[in-house]
């Protein structure tokens, strides 16, 4: 099957995707405090990932692009959104329009309809330099994701099936880049592991996407003739990658990307560690549904729900929050302690009341 097929075939598959069962988010608590002492109006949500600076810790996560006019229509929407909040973007893989020049339009609506926003390129680590300077190049990106994607390809039918070469590639590219370089886990988490091969090459900003949000396993399982269903559960949450990233590397800017639903949620990932969210499938469902209203609405109920979880919080700001004490349980306390991670240290935190 060509790109433009598959891509097409991969948005109507997640649009269709039921929501998980499990709610890791919700193994977090936060300690409730009676004297916030700060205003609604006060509350700052401004926050940054190396040199990149958002007035907005949402943004825009890759989703598509190089499916034709389908992914054009979504990839302009998404733009105008993003140019209207002074949200920051991603785009879907670009591999398609380096391959076939007729999708660079695709993607390149990005840029124009945002034009002097922040634009983000994505490719896989399969990439060259070459490719990679091609990418960003094609949207005057302001950074680079690199997406890392082996569960995905290993249930694709055409998938790839060598990565020995993998973290080679990514060191030549971050060697070699005008731009920050993002790398992007696609929805089944990143490990201490992963996050400390990645910190030895240089990498500065991790996007964990973990289990919890799109599952490629299940969408790709639902492009085979014969499902293959190991993967179909496979993963580390996004809370708890958050915290296996931040405790073994803290100086890394972390993105918590995967089933962010609510500014509550917003709320809890940016307490864990992460500096911004990313969020691709609810946005994506959204437009579908309700159109460009609907996704207005969504973004701004996120945003006002995040600035009263932080009235209530005292949190006046980003790093206010990272204060904020909070309790965590259920398999995401289970699953920390194994790990390592003393999860009593985030519940003795002092808030910056």
């Amino acid at each position: 099957m060509d790109r433009t097929s598959r891509k097409i075939e991969h948005i109507e598959h997640s649009l269709k995707l039921p929501n998980v069962s499990t709610r890791p988010f919700d193994d977090i608590k936060f300690v409730h405090q009676s004297l916030p002492n700060v205003d609604v109006n006060s509350v700052e949500i401004k926050t940054s990932i190396g040199e990149l600076h958002f007035s907005s810790p949402i943004f825009i996560n890759a989703m598509t692009g190089g499916g034709g006019e389908r992914t054009t229509h979504i990839n302009r929407s998404l733009a105008k959104i993003a140019r209207k909040y002074n949200m920051p973007i991603a785009v879907g893989s670009q591999m398609a329009a380096i391959k076939d020049k007729k999708q660079r339009a695709t993607f390149e609506v990005v840029r124009q309809e945002n034009p002097d926003g922040i634009v983000i390129s994505n490719i896989g680590s399969e990439a060259t330099v070459k490719e990679a300077i091609e990418a960003i190049e094609m949207l005057n990106a302001d950074a680079l994701q690199i997406h890392l994607n082996v569960i995905q390809e290993l249930v694709m039918p055409e998938g790839d099936r060598s990565f020995s070469s993998s973290l080679m590639r990514i060191r030549d590219i971050v060697e070699h880049m005008p731009v920050p370089i993002i790398v992007k886990e696609v929805g089944f988490g990143m490990s201490m592991e992963a996050a400390a091969s990645l910190a030895k090459i240089g990498v500065r900003a991790i996007d964990v996407g973990g289990y919890g949000g799109t599952n490629f396993a299940v969408i790709e399982n639902l492009r085979r003739d014969g499902t293959i269903d190991l993967f179909n559960d496979w993963g580390i949450s996004t809370v708890a990658s958050i915290c296996e990233v931040k405790a073994s590397q803290p100086f890394i800017s972390v993105i918590g990307t995967g089933g962010i639903k609510t500014g509550l949620d917003i709320a809890k990932a940016l307490s864990l560690g992460a500096s911004a969210v990313g969020v691709a499938g609810l946005f994506l469902k959204e437009l579908h549904q309700n159109g460009m209203n609907g996704l207005e609405a969504t973004v701004e109920r996120l945003h006002n729900e995040l600035i009263m979880v932080m009235t209530a919080l005292g949190a006046k700001n980003i790093n206010g929050l990272s204060k904020a004490p909070l309790v965590i349980g259920g398999e995401t306390f289970h699953w920390l302690e194994q790990r390592g991670i003393k999860t009593k240290s985030y519940a003795t935190r002092v808030p910056s009341i």
